[in-house]
């Protein structure tokens, strides 16, 4: 689960431990390795492009983060991808990429709904002609956060082979469509547990079209999961392919 918990150094550092490569990885992986020019937002320690890199990619590679301590990550394992410190509103391009990607359920974390018109406006301007725009959010219909419960530990080493236990605990009631949670990390690297306190936006397949469509952007194909089957209630996910309408 991605959240701007990792702007900690200590806490950047666990990150791709606590987010192992798996099926939703290779599903992006293959549409950079097939892009000339991708854009990554919210690219944190930058494995996705990094693993591009090692498998051959020579196009441009640009990773986007607002937690300087992700990008501390990402630069000192691939030295050969521009790392850019900021966000969608902070940072634009225009017609430069032929892909951009937001890995992670790192949508989610676009709260209000200027938020979202502006992330995707920006979005819009960055990509070519015939670019694609690939992200993902959690079904609400699923209920992911109902499982959210401080009695799934999750328990990891950190790079001195320390245990480190995280949990999480939704905030009740849920108020529509958002989510409010913290996420616990306990360890002898720190005197006390280090608690997180995030909010991600659960939005379904018809709010997520209305605002694609406000910038000029269109699902051309939408998955219920990293296989690519067809969304329905019971999904996990919701895998949106948008491009340019017109």
């Amino acid at each position: 689960m991605v959240d701007r918990s990792f702007a900690d150094l200590s806490l950047a550092g666990l990150y791709d431990r606590l987010n192992p490569w798996g099926p939703g990885d290779d599903f992006y992986l293959e549409w950079v390795m097939s892009a000339g020019a991708v854009l990554d937002v919210g690219c944190g320690t930058g494995q996705l492009l990094r693993r591009a890199r090692e498998l051959g990619h020579r196009g441009r590679l640009v990773g986007l983060d607002p937690a300087a301590a992700m990008l501390v990550q990402a630069r000192r394992a691939e030295p050969d991808v521009e790392w850019v410190l900021g966000d969608l509103r902070s940072r634009l391009w225009c017609e430069e990429f032929d892909l951009v990607v937001m890995t992670g359920h790192a949508f989610q974390q676009l709260v209000g709904d200027e938020e979202v018109r502006a992330s995707l406006r920006a979005v819009r301007q960055a990509l070519g002609e015939d670019g694609r725009f690939v992200f993902e959010t959690r079904n609400p219909a699923a209920r992911a956060w109902e499982r959210w419960t401080p009695d799934r530990v999750h328990e990891i080493s950190d790079a001195e082979g320390g245990a480190v236990r995280v949990w999480h605990e939704v905030e009740a009631p849920v108020a529509g469509d958002r989510v409010t949670f913290t996420e616990t990390y306990d360890g002898g690297r720190w005197s006390s547990p280090r608690v997180c306190r995030s909010t991600l936006r659960f939005l379904s397949a018809g709010p997520l079209d209305g605002f694609l469509g406000e910038v000029g952007l269109a699902a051309t194909e939408r998955y219920g999961d990293w296989a690519r089957a067809p969304l329905d209630p019971t999904s996990p996910e919701i895998i949106t392919v948008a491009a340019a309408r017109g």
